[in-house]
């Protein structure tokens, strides 16, 4: 299937690994040239080098900077010449705020959660939809979590600042800009095999006094498939969002979690 993506510009943040790098290289294969952002330069260049071979005459650009920051986020604008104006696609994505006990967070904790998780995300947005409606197309991805849907317990600052990302996303979906091309959507990780996972798992161990092997497989358990995600089949779906067959699903929430939530809804 063509994406219609053949030299579209976008942006992925967070896709040195994981979710973030699925996505990144689903969109080079798709043909779209990409900016990648990640905090750590050398696992960084590792997946430019990758997203390279895999992309063939896409380019590539990769830009080592803390996206929560003004000077980050600068860095970005600056890495294709432009204030942010020229990005047709936008993946937000954030390594989530630790595991704990809510009794345990103080403001500090609860600010960067909102700063990284939201606020953020918000600070792209804003940047980049008024240059994609003037070209009338424009695709803006956040990945957020599966606990939006249903809470975790010890995931209580991504509970909140995730969820109140999810709040601004459906209201500015449904604005002025869906008529001019732009879409905005939710992608809702479930279990998938990733760093952030284990770190969860091992927050439950800890809790629980298990060992984090049988915490991950009681959990496989629980999920209808039987296995955890792949970074691979996660950035498809992100990719497919982002391509001209899906303009006309906009402010959603797309859950992939292998038949995890039980909910109707």
């Amino acid at each position: 299937m063509d994406l219609g993506l053949t030299g579209k510009w976008a942006l992925v943040c967070g896709a040195s690994k994981g979710l973030g790098f699925g996505c990144a290289a689903h969109l080079v294969q798709a043909g779209c040239n990409v900016v990648v952002a990640a905090r750590t330069e050398l696992p960084l260049y590792d997946a430019v080098a990758k997203l390279k071979v895999l992309g063939g005459e896409a380019t590539v650009v990769g830009v080592a900077s803390d996206v929560t920051t003004p000077a980050g986020r600068d860095a970005i604008w600056h890495a294709v010449g432009g204030p942010g104006k020229d990005f047709d696609i936008v993946v937000t994505n954030a390594g989530g705020p630790p595991p704990g006990d809510f009794r345990d967070w103080e403001r500090e904790q609860w600010m960067a959660a909102i700063d990284a998780n939201m606020l953020t995300p918000i600070e792209f947005i804003k940047a980049t939809v008024d240059g994609m409606a003037s070209r009338g197309f424009g695709r803006i991805i956040n990945i957020t979590s599966g606990a939006v849907k249903a809470p975790i317990d010890i995931l209580g600052l991504s509970n909140g600042a995730r969820s109140g990302l999810t709040g601004f996303v459906a209201g500015v979906a449904r604005s002025e800009l869906a008529a001019q091309g732009v879409t905005m959507n939710n992608l809702l990780p479930g279990a998938f095999e990733t760093d952030r996972l284990k770190q969860t798992m091992a927050g439950v161990a800890k809790k629980t006094d298990k060992s984090v092997e049988s915490i991950m497989d009681l959990r496989r358990q629980t999920i209808p498939a039987k296995r955890f995600g792949t970074a691979d089949e996660f950035g498809a779906i992100c990719a497919f969002l982002c391509s001209q067959h899906a303009g006309f699903i906009n402010g959603q929430n797309i859950l992939a979690d292998g038949g995890a939530y039980s909910g109707t809804f």
